[in-house]
């Protein structure tokens, strides 16, 4: 059991994963410690570092004796340690839908969310290639085409709220609409995006940050 109400989150802020942990602080008002781990700031890959998260990834939160990682876990475990029952409802179909768009966030969006941004963001210019940027650009249409025709009956992905569903794909859907790429216009899920642009969390975490 935990035994310190401290937080340390271990990760780079510009790290989309890192960034819903940090969204979800803001948002429930815990205070946390960020450190620096991964990207240019190396450390992941440490001994003492992969004691605590054995996938040398980022973030890893520790809370007191408890260590979480993997982004969308560290998301259910804060909401439920701090009750945050308006963004991770208990009622079992309600989670249900949350649970669902963060499974879909992790297994089909982040996958070719990541690949476009790598081949733009993380690849120097002369070794761009136009055609690789091409497929990834249609594999994140095909996928945020999907999400605008459940957002036409849906205000939030979990129904009618904000919940942690919306902050596990916010941070892909601001890449996809801030990346260089020609894309269709999904009017729902800009209306949707647009919803989280009013939220000061989503903007100091995300938007703020930029792209790197």
């Amino acid at each position: 059991m935990t035994n310190s109400n401290a937080l340390t989150v271990l990760g780079r802020s510009n790290s989309s994963n890192v960034q819903k942990v940090m969204w979800l602080l803001d948002e429930i008002e815990q205070p946390c410690e960020r450190v620096d781990v991964g990207g240019q700031f190396g450390g992941n890959k440490d001994a003492d570092y992969l004691a605590k998260n054995p996938n040398g990834v980022v973030p890893t939160l520790i809370h007191g004796d408890a260590v979480v990682w993997e982004s969308n876990a560290i998301l259910r475990y804060l909401a439920n340690y701090f009750r945050a029952d308006a963004l991770y409802p208990a009622e079992s179909v309600a989670r249900s839908w949350v649970d669902r768009w963060m499974d879909w966030q992790l297994s089909s969006l982040a996958p070719v969310n990541g690949l476009l941004f790598r081949r733009i963001v993380r690849t120097p210019a002369h070794e761009r290639s136009q055609d690789a940027i091409d497929e990834a650009r249609e594999q994140n249409a095909e996928l945020f085409g999907l999400l605008d025709r459940f957002l036409e009956r849906s205000e939030y992905l979990g129904g009618g709220s904000f919940s942690i569903a919306d902050i596990a794909v916010g941070p892909l859907a601001y890449r996809w609409l801030t990346l260089p790429v020609e894309r269709p216009h999904f009017r729902n899920v800009q209306r949707w995006y647009d919803l989280l642009c009013e939220r000061k969390a989503f903007r100091k975490r995300v938007v703020e940050i930029g792209l790197s």
